[in-house]
Formats: C-alpha cells, structure tokens, sequence
C-alpha cells in the first residue's frame, strides 16, 4: 500500500517504513511526529482512490529522524566570454529527513 503525499508544496510517494527528504520544516524537533492530511492518491493493493482534491481521512504519519541535513552542492557559473567576467556560486539546500511510520487510508 502507498499514497501519493503533498509535503510543503511537493507531492511524494510514501509507504511505511520508508525515508524521506523533504525541503526544511519550520520547528521539527528530532524525533518528534509530524502528520500530514494532504493525501492526493490512494493505492490499497491495486485499488486506487483519487481525491478531488483530497482523499479525505487519509493521513500519514511521520517521525523526524534529522531536522536538518544539507544536500548536495550544486555550483553555478557565469562566465562572458572576451570580457573577464567570471562568478561562482555555490548552493546547499537544507533539507528535513523523515521516517514513514504509519500511513492511515
């Protein structure tokens, strides 16, 4: 069983028991449990619900492992060829990573 979760703006697909990386949640504290009722999608065993918008009393429930965790760096350069002009910029997104614990369909 699964569903498709909308998680700060983004839609993931969450079954028990797996991780998850979603962009920083504002006051998750480690180890805390975070619900979320934003389920669009329901797949129960090849039956399939789809909310208009939302399933309604469907939620999943979530733990936070870590409140914060950087992401790759992703560099981004500018250059104008002929002109001496070179920049360099660098980005590390923070991202929360959670812990499916119980999905309710």
């Amino acid at each position: 069983m699964y569903v498709i979760v909308e998680i700060n703006g983004q839609q993931f697909k969450a079954e028990e028991g797996k991780k998850l990386f979603v962009h920083h949640i504002q006051n998750a504290e480690n180890g805390a449990t975070v619900e979320f009722d934003k389920v669009l999608l329901v797949d129960n065993n090849g039956n399939v619900t789809v909310g208009a918008p939302t399933v309604e009393g469907a939620k999943v429930v979530c733990e936070v492992a870590s409140s914060i965790v950087k992401g790759d760096k992703v560099l981004v350069f500018h250059k104008k060829r002929r002109k001496g002009y070179r920049k360099l910029n660098g980005h590390r997104q923070q991202f929360t990573e959670l812990t499916i614990k119980q999905v309710i369909a």
